[in-house]
C-alpha cells in the first residue's frame, strides 16, 4: 500500500490534517527565527532588489502546479463518483432486465445481484480503502456472469432482454473494474517530491526577507505555509477517492431498489 493511502487509512482525519498543518507552522516559525538569528534582518534588506522578482517568479510557477494538481486530483475524484453512480444504475437495469426472462432464471439472478449490492457496501467499500478487491464480491460477479453465459433464450422477447442484459453486464464488469483501479490509483510519488520540494522552497524564501518586525514575518510566514500545507492536505485527501474520511460513498448502492 503507498505510504499516503496508509496514512489515510491509518492516521485519523483531524489528526492528520493537524499534523500536516501544524508541522508546516512549526517548521516555519524555526525557519524564520534560525534565519533571523543567523543574519541579521538590515543585512537581508541589502538584497531585497533580487530577492523580491525571484520570489515572485517561484510563487508564480508553484501556484500554477499547485493549481493544475488540484484541479486533475479533483476532476479524477468526481470521475470515480460518477462511476460509481453508473455501475449502481446498471445493477438497477440489469435486475429489471431480468423480468423479460424466463422466471426460473429471474429468480436466481435476483438473488444473485442482491447478494452483490449487500456485499458491496458491506465488504468492497472497506478493502477499497486499502486499494483491494472484496473475495465476496469477486465470487458474486463470477456467479452473476456464469449464470448469464448458460443461459439460452426461449424465444426471441427473451432474446432482446438477454442481448441487452448481457451488453450492460459487460458495462457493469467493466465499472467495477474501473473503480477498483481507482482506488489503488494516486499520485506519482516523483510528483509529490516536486510538491513537498516547491513548498519548503517557497516558504524558505520568505525566510530571507529583512522585516523589522519578527512578530509580523513571522505570521506572514505562518499564513503562507498554513495555506499551502492546507492545500496539500486537499490533494492527499482526495488522492485516494476510496479511502479516508474524504471518499467516495457507496450511497448509489444504497438507494437502488433490488426486490
Amino acid at each position: 500500500m503507498p505510504i499516503m493511502q496508509r496514512l489515510l487509512v491509518e492516521v485519523p482525519f483531524f489528526v492528520l490534517g493537524f499534523l500536516v498543518v501544524g508541522g508546516a507552522v512549526l517548521l516555519t516559525v524555526v525557519g524564520v527565527l534560525i534565519t533571523r538569528r543567523l543574519i541579521p534582518h538590515h543585512k537581508l534588506k541589502l538584497h531585497h532588489d533580487v530577492a523580491d522578482p525571484l520570489l515572485g517568479v517561484m510563487g508564480a510557477i508553484y501556484s500554477v502546479l499547485l493549481a493544475f494538481v488540484v484541479v486533475t486530483v479533483w476532476v479524477s475524484f468526481d470521475k470515480s463518483n460518477s462511476n460509481v453512480q453508473q455501475e449502481a444504475n446498471s445493477l438497477a437495469d440489469i435486475y429489471r432486465d431480468a423480468e423479460g426472462l424466463s422466471p426460473d432464471f429471474r429468480a436466481k439472478v435476483s438473488v444473485l445481484l442482491q447478494e452483490y449490492r449487500d456485499a458491496v457496501i458491506k465488504y468492497e467499500w472497506k478493502t477499497m480503502s486499502r486499494g483491494q478487491m472484496s473475495p465476496e464480491v469477486e465470487k458474486l460477479m463470477k456467479q452473476v456472469w456464469e449464470l448469464y453465459t448458460t443461459y439460452a433464450p426461449k424465444n426471441s422477447t427473451e432474446q432482446s432482454f438477454f442481448d441487452e442484459s448481457v451488453r450492460k453486464l459487460n458495462s457493469f464488469r467493466e465499472l467495477r473494474r474501473l473503480r477498483l483501479m481507482d482506488s489503488r490509483s494516486g499520485m506519482q510519488p516523483l510528483l509529490w517530491f516536486v510538491l513537498v520540494a516547491g513548498a519548503v522552497a517557497t516558504i524558505s524564501f520568505t525566510f530571507l526577507f529583512g522585516v523589522e518586525n519578527l512578530k509580523a514575518q513571522i505570521i506572514m510566514g505562518v499564513l503562507l505555509s498554513a495555506t499551502i500545507a492546507l492545500i496539500l492536505f486537499a490533494i492527499m485527501s482526495m488522492d485516494y477517492p476510496f479511502t479516508g474520511s474524504v471518499a467516495v460513498s457507496p450511497g448509489p448502492f444504497q438507494e437502488i431498489i433490488l426486490d
